[in-house]
C-alpha cells in the first residue's frame, strides 16, 4: 500500500514538473498606449527563442510601432526606429510556417520580412514583428481569399474558416509570413493602436513607443 502511494506521488510530481517545463512563454509589451501580453508558440522554437532573447537583452525597449495600418496590423521591433545610433539587427530567421495551427487571425503575433523579390525563401526579420488586427469577413469575401490561397497550395481548413468569420484577421498572409504567437491580453490596446492617425508612410503622427518588453 505504501509503495502504491509512493508511486502515485512520484507520478503527480513528474506530471507537475512536465507541466511547468512546457508552460508557454509570455512576454509583456508595455507601450505608451497600454499593455499587450503575447504568448509565444512552442511550434516555432527559433522565432520563440529569438524573441525571448531580444526581450531579455532589452533590444526591443524604447522602439517605435513605426508602421501602423488600420484594419490590418501594427508593426514594431526596429532597433533604429527611435534611437538612430542604436546598432541594427541584420540577421534573418528561416521561415517556420505551422499551418493549420498558427495563422493570421486577429491577435496573431508574426515576423515581418523583406519582400519575395529579394527574399524568395521568406526568411523572417531578426527583430521586426507585427500584431494582426485585420478586418471582419463575410463568407463571400473570405471564400475569395480561400480560393486565392488554394491556387498557391495553401489550405484554409474549417477551423481557420470559422475563426476568421468569428474574429477577423488577415488570411491572405497565411503560408507566407511566420506566425509565432498570439495576444492573450490587451486586445483593446491593439485596437486603439491600429486606429491612430498616420502619415503617408503609415507611421503614426504621434509616436507609439514600445517602452519595455518583459519576459514573465
Amino acid at each position: 500500500m505504501k509503495q502504491r502511494t509512493l508511486l502515485f506521488l512520484l507520478l503527480l510530481f513528474a506530471l507537475g514538473a512536465w507541466g511547468k517545463k512546457h508552460r508557454p512563454q509570455v512576454v509583456r509589451l508595455e507601450t505608451t498606449m497600454g499593455v499587450i501580453r503575447v504568448e509565444l508558440s512552442d511550434e516555432t522554437p527559433r522565432h520563440r527563442d529569438n524573441f525571448l532573447r531580444l526581450a531579455r537583452e532589452g533590444r526591443l525597449d524604447s522602439t517605435l510601432f513605426h508602421r501602423v495600418i488600420k484594419d490590418f496590423m501594427i508593426q514594431g521591433g526596429d532597433p533604429q526606429s527611435l534611437v538612430k545610433t542604436r546598432d541594427s539587427i541584420d540577421y534573418t530567421l528561416p521561415a517556420e510556417f505551422r499551418l493549420p495551427w498558427l495563422y493570421h487571425v486577429r491577435g496573431a503575433l508574426a515576423a515581418a520580412r523583406e519582400g519575395d523579390d529579394v527574399n524568395p525563401n521568406m526568411r523572417s526579420s531578426g527583430s521586426q514583428f507585427y500584431i494582426v488586427y485585420g478586418r471582419s469577413w463575410g463568407e463571400t469575401a473570405l471564400g475569395k481569399v480561400r480560393a486565392m490561397l488554394d491556387e498557391k497550395g495553401i489550405e484554409m481548413n474549417r477551423d481557420m474558416w470559422d475563426d476568421y468569420l468569428l474574429h477577423g484577421g488577415s488570411p491572405h498572409l497565411d503560408g507566407t509570413y511566420t506566425v509565432f504567437g498570439h495576444v492573450i491580453d490587451g486586445m483593446k490596446v491593439l485596437k486603439a493602436i491600429q486606429a491612430v492617425p498616420t502619415d503617408s508612410t503609415d507611421r503614426p503622427v504621434e509616436d507609439v513607443i514600445l517602452l519595455k518588453a518583459i519576459v514573465e
